[in-house]
């Protein structure tokens, strides 16, 4: 049906293209396969995908590449991220380039239709509770349109990742409220692993960089030491 959620699968072993494939059919999606790197990459931009499953190792154009792309594109796409690559560095690179989950090979076909899922209904919560909210978010010297999904800061616009604005967009919505690590992980990645912690500080660097007069000193993003991070509004005061 033309309404079901369309996944893109890129993965140059057949085999396991298959199994994915039936899998996630036998859900009720709309399941295409691009077997190199390159046919990937042409399908993920010349249409919309409710989600991508991305082999990292492909012939032509490799998975981190086809990650940063994605992120790169105005709208957004939900990428788990599956690979024999099992490092903590690989997983901690994928993550930090975007991707939204990563399955190390070999895995459960039933634990990744069980991810796609889950992404999925997450994705869809956040797109509802943007609707909910509707209204434009202003504080700290920021301008935030969650439906647009822009942002200014002292009247400038940002350019910013699709992680980045969820990230940001969050922070906005409770100012002065301390977030550990691991709390940003669940609230805007949607879910907790040890060892990628460290995702969240270069996302809180990059945001510094984009939204900070001095990213060195910040005014806004400010580190609560031995906790995590808050927002803080100019009528707050400085913080720690």
């Amino acid at each position: 049906m033309s309404s079901a959620k369309r996944v893109l699968i890129v993965e140059d072993d057949v085999h396991i293209a298959n199994l994915l494939r039936m899998h996630l059919r036998d859900e009720g999606y709309e399941v295409t396969h691009a077997a190199t790197g390159d046919e990937g990459l042409a399908l993920l931009e010349a249409q919309p995908w409710s989600a991508l499953v991305l082999d990292l190792m492909l012939p032509g154009v490799d998975g981190l590449e086809i990650c940063k792309r994605a992120r790169a594109m105005t709208r957004y796409t939900p990428i788990i991220i599956t690979s024999a690559r099992a490092s903590e560095v690989h997983r901690i690179l994928g993550l930090e380039l975007g991707a939204d989950d990563y399955l190390a090979k070999p895995f459960s076909m039933l634990e990744l239709v069980a991810r796609v899922k889950a992404l999925l209904r997450r994705v869809e919560a956040m797109a509802q509770n943007a609707r909910i909210d509707a209204g434009e978010i202003e504080v700290a010297g920021l301008r935030i349109d969650p439906v647009a999904r822009t942002a200014l800061v002292e009247g400038r616009p940002l350019e910013l990742t699709p992680r980045e604005f969820d990230l940001l967009y969050f922070f906005a919505r409770h100012p002065g409220q301390v977030y550990s690590r691991m709390d940003l992980l669940n609230q805007v990645w949607g879910y907790q692993h040890d060892g990628y912690e460290h995702t969240v500080n270069t996302h809180i660097n990059r945001l510094r960089n984009k939204i900070e007069r001095d990213a060195a000193n910040p005014q806004r993003i400010q580190t609560v030491w031995g906790r995590g991070y808050k927002l803080v509004d100019a009528n707050e005061g400085a913080g720690a």
